[in-house]
């Protein structure tokens, strides 16, 4: 049974009994919450972190040049000036471009300070006046997907842009803290300090590429050494990538804590990240004016109590995932919460998606405002205290497995093939293949040959299993851990389509559909991109507000999403792949079949070129 106690200072919040508490780690997470409330154990340096990563991108770069200019094979002045001109050139006209591309392609508005919701224009000009900052423009995509994300040059040169799903999904305090949170990455120069740091690898790349071997422009001097440098430009440009995305996963927790402070209120913060990150926002809780005017409105005094990559909320690629809540009211259930936490930090896929993420897993960025909370003396919105049942190292072995199996096949057949039909001149010779006519001499070849397109076929049925596709809810998928980007789950959900993957580019072909318990992406894949590109721009808008029914496969890496097998409803006739009340999909079949064509394409190719 639910336990309905709400926890002190967290209105609107619900717990849950949950089985298989840790209690180490609840005895941890005390203490240190303890220590930070009576402030013996500080909040870590950010401002540190980020000052030590770049001192380190630039000590890289400074020792590549360096190398580079002593083994006389480029100028550093010459590296330096391409690389600072085109970061430049991207400064200055980017948000220009990105202005135009908004307003053009995803139905996005500008609107006045006045034209805000009172709360939160209140709350802006409140923020702005103690920070010394302009208001920022203010962009509304008119989508009801959640999505918030702040670009520009300079602080007092910020455009911050937000969906209609945001104020549709989100409580006022919720909002605010959504608001702040972008810009906190305007007040901290974000901005400026990412272009900085992108500007390493893109230097790093371009000394790979002027020293490569296959530079038309090669000289004596690059053949004498140049092979040495190029090989460590490529590495520190792959060094430096990662090194950026750390950077970037810092800023989005300084951006966090820049919100809780600003609001005062870091649980505002982690529940709107529950609902946009996760997903899980009730369906019939979105009418902004009901929320300002019910009994679960949240008061609190106005002081003193990414679309676009780094600046996005959320990676855009993670952007949609699920809004858990625990009825039709707008309350939060928490074992719901901890449920879909579980993958985050039980799942070796988790950390791996993390570290080519520009942004942080939600689960971490949870626990981080859950100590910013207990050092304000505030009883924090979710504290994770499950104990891991298994270990999940052997699934993620397997995935990794079958997803390198296609790569696998192809490294052994092309040697083997070699090997059997070398002739005189040491190439491929079929006559010398099967001079003998034994058994062995054609069918070990053709094996060779085929073995990359099996491999494909066992990848793809092992990811997209056909048979039985059983009812689910959002909020009952997350709590799955054994899933992701390879191991799949067939599943059928039922609810109304609210958005798009990308709020409000035109040509998307991802919807967003809601159901009771929450949001989740459902992606759209044809074997062929003029598909995807035509549905998106002439049928996926006419399924805006439709309730549908929808089949396919539900995957983690690391956001949720359902690649869509079917899609049931109303009116979703469409030429060519769509017949009657249905939309198809047929990713699953056309992957199988992709087998059995690169294996016969190969075959072709081998008999053709005897």
């Amino acid at each position: 049974m639910s336990n309905s106690r709400e926890p002190e200072g967290i209105p609107g919040i619900r717990s849950e009994a949950a089985p298989a508490v840790d209690p180490a780690r609840v005895a941890r997470t005390a203490a240190r919450h303890a220590a930070l409330a009576a402030r013996v154990l500080p909040l870590p340096n950010l401002a540190l972190r980020a000052g030590i990563t770049l001192l380190l991108l630039y000590g890289l770069l400074g020792l590549l040049l360096m190398t580079a200019s002593l083994a006389g094979l480029i100028t550093p002045a010459w590296a330096l000036g391409l690389g600072v001109a085109i970061a430049v050139l991207q400064y200055v006209f980017g948000p220009w471009v990105l202005d135009a591309t908004l307003s053009w392609l995803y139905r996005l508005r500008w609107v006045k300070p006045e034209d805000l919701p009172e709360h939160l224009r209140v709350f802006v000009a409140d923020v702005c006046g103690r920070e010394r900052m302009r208001i920022p423009s203010f962009g509304i995509i008119d989508d009801g997907a959640p999505q918030a994300f702040t670009y520009g040059r300079v602080p007092n040169d910020a455009r911050v842009v937000i969906s209609r799903g945001v104020l549709e999904l989100l409580d006022p305090a919720e909002v605010e803290a959504v608001v702040a949170h972008e810009l906190g990455h305007a007040r901290n120069w974000d901005m400026v300090l990412m272009t900085i740091a992108g500007l390493v690898p893109l230097l790093a790349y371009t000394i790979f590429r002027q020293l490569s071997p296959g530079d038309s422009s090669d000289s004596d001097d690059r053949k004498n050494g140049g092979g040495y440098v190029a090989i460590a430009a490529y590495v520190i440009y792959v060094v430096s990538e990662y090194l950026v995305l750390w950077f970037s996963r810092t800023r989005e927790f300084n951006a966090d804590r820049y919100a809780a402070r600003v609001t005062g209120n870091p649980n505002a913060l982690a529940t709107a990240l529950v609902k946009i990150g996760y997903g899980l926002a009730a369906a019939g809780a979105a009418d902004p004016q009901a929320a300002e005017q019910g009994p679960r409105k949240r008061t609190r005094p106005l002081a003193g109590t990414g679309a676009l990559g780094a600046f996005n909320m959320f990676d855009q690629r993670d952007a949609v995932g699920l809004v858990l809540t625990g009825g039709g009211d707008r309350t939060l259930d928490i074992g719901r919460v901890k449920g879909g936490m579980q993958w985050d930090l039980w799942n070796p896929w988790a950390r791996f998606h993390e570290i080519h993420s520009t942004h942080p897993l939600v689960a971490r960025r949870l626990e981080t405002l859950a100590d910013q909370a207990a050092a304000l003396g505030q009883e924090p919105a979710v504290v994770f205290d499950r104990r891991q049942p298994e270990s999940y190292w052997d699934e993620f072995f397997v995935d990794l497995f079958v997803a390198a199996l296609p790569g696998l096949a192809f490294c052994t057949s092309v040697p083997l093939l070699f090997w059997l039909g070398r002739g005189s001149g040491g190439g491929l010779d079929l006559q010398a293949l099967i001079s003998n006519w034994s058994w062995a001499a054609v069918l070990l070849p053709l094996t060779a040959l085929v073995l990359p397109g099996l491999a494909m076929i066992f990848k793809n049925r092992f990811c997209y299993r056909r048979g039985i596709f059983p009812h689910e809810t959002v909020a009952g998928l997350l709590g799955r851990v054994k899933v992701s980007g390879v191991r799949t789950v067939p599943v059928t959900l039922a609810g109304r389509i609210i958005g798009k993957g990308v709020p409000g580019l035109v040509w998307c072909e991802d919807v967003v559909l809601q159901d009771s318990t929450g949001i989740m992406l459902l992606d759209y894949r044809q074997p062929f991109g003029l598909w995807d590109l035509w549905f998106g721009a002439f049928r996926a808008g006419q399924l805006q507000g439709q309730e549908v029914r929808v089949t396919g496969w539900y995957r983690r890496n690391p956001a949720p999403s359902l690649v869509i097998d079917r899609i049931e409803g109303e009116v979703l006739a469409a030429p060519i792949f769509c017949y009657g009340p249905r939309t198809r999909t047929w990713v699953g079949r056309f992957l199988v079949g992709a087998g059995l064509v690169t294996s016969a394409v190969m075959v072709a190719g081998l008999l053709a070129g005897g």
